[in-house]
């Protein structure tokens, strides 16, 4: 039971928090004093918070999932984990979340408006989120919009969180990239499930698999020209002139950049994932172009901050 609990909670699923990250990292990076107790409680809170979410989505779309190759194995739909044990379990990953974001304060690492602002954006993300189960997952595009706005609150709570404040650039571009995730999530279910696709998610009755790709196209070409107008913005910032040449050293980060994100599209194009978050465990070539795009980020912000 323990183990079918866990697997209820989606712990994969976490690495969807690095959203959280982003803003501190970007603030510590423009010489910010970042409490990472602050962030880590954080993080730990959107992390309880979309696992009781995913729970109540299980919850609801058992029988749905019983139709589905991959998603009939899930611990609910297989019958391996009862509906009262799995609500039970809904609420106490909710409530631990949203504990998690009054631990700081508790412990003296951050003020109580502080971190109320991080309270209130993953009660916004839980209620978004329910929303998007109960409803707006069946309407086209505000399915997307309204996972997309997942994301972005993640980014908020981590920047409310950090006491930094957050940037247009940083927003758009991450609203732009969780739109590709979901667009490309449904192309690879349509493409999967075939005739099939239109029971396990309604949604899929409406979106052609002709459409989907161009979607995914659009929002990766606007994540990449947003990421690109950042860079440029913090060109000085970032440009080296200690040795007589002026050389922006963010751009560098367009590399693996725009690899990861044509990778991904390349790899959703053979159809070789049906979801665009396995790639961030699955694939070598994805996980080595984000981890040189951390690296050299990294690289260029210690650099800059000598």
């Amino acid at each position: 039971m323990a183990f079918n609990l866990i697997r209820l909670a989606r712990p994969t699923q976490w690495v969807k928090g690095a959203f959280v990250l982003l803003g501190p990292v970007y603030g510590a990076a423009d010489g910010q004093k970042i409490d990472p107790i602050s962030v880590a409680a954080c993080f730990m809170a959107f992390a309880f918070a979309s696992s009781g979410c995913y729970v109540v989505n299980d919850l609801r779309d058992r029988e749905a999932d019983r139709t589905h190759p991959r998603k009939k194995k899930r611990p609910i739909a297989s019958g391996e984990v009862s509906a009262t044990a799995a609500s039970i379990w809904a609420v106490v990953l909710l409530l631990a979340g949203w504990a998690c974001t009054f631990v700081p304060v508790l412990t003296g690492h951050a003020d109580a408006y502080k971190m109320g602002w991080s309270a209130a954006l993953v009660a916004v993300y839980v209620v978004n989120t329910l929303l998007y189960t109960v409803r707006l997952k069946h309407v086209v595009i505000v399915d997307v919009l309204s996972l997309s706005l997942g994301f972005v609150l993640r980014v908020l709570g981590g920047c409310a969180a950090a006491g930094v404040e957050p940037s247009t650039w940083l927003l758009n571009c991450t609203f732009f990239v969780s739109m590709f995730l979901a667009f490309g999530k449904r192309l690879g279910e349509l493409r999967s499930l075939g005739e099939a696709a239109g029971a396990a998610r309604g949604v899929l009755r409406i979106y052609t698999i002709d459409l989907l790709r161009m979607a995914m196209v659009v929002t990766a070409v606007a994540a990449l020209v947003t990421y690109a107008g950042y860079a440029q913005a913090r060109g000085e910032q970032y440009t080296l002139h200690r040795y007589g040449w002026g050389f922006n050293l963010l751009w560098i980060t367009m590399l693996p950049a725009t690899y990861a994100l044509m990778r991904a599209i390349v790899q959703m194009e053979r159809g070789k994932y049906d979801d665009p978050t396995e790639l961030a465990y699955k694939d070598g070539g994805f996980r080595a172009a984000v981890l040189v795009f951390v690296l050299v980020t990294g690289a260029a912000m210690l650099i800059m901050r000598k």
